[in-house]
């Protein structure tokens, strides 16, 4: 067992760690919930289940990792937003109707 005296580190010259200061403008770009808006969209346009189930998940998941507060949410709210209309019109819409016949 060593002793205390044979510890070559410094505790007085110890410092908190802290964080750098980024701008809202320098955050990298959240690639989630692009790729949500891109899934909700098509979802919505061509009626495909697995877009609007996969726009979904990723703006769930960017909404896990969200950093700034207000860009983010607008985005995150907009593929929520395509996502659940994808699935509304996809489970609940209307489907194609046949043709009476005379």
């Amino acid at each position: 067992m060593a002793s205390q005296s044979n510890d070559p580190r410094l505790p007085s010259a110890a410092r908190p760690n802290k964080q750098p200061v980024v701008a809202p403008q320098d955050l990298p770009v959240d690639y989630s919930g692009f790729i949500a808006v891109i899934f909700g969209v098509f979802g919505a346009m061509f009626r495909y289940k697995a877009c609007s189930w996969l726009a979904i998940i990723f703006s769930a998941q960017s909404l896990a990792n969200m950093r700034n507060m207000e860009n983010d949410l607008k985005q995150i709210s907009m593929a929520m937003m395509f996502g659940i209309m994808g699935l509304v019109t996809n489970y609940l819409g209307l489907g194609p109707r046949p043709t009476p016949k005379k």
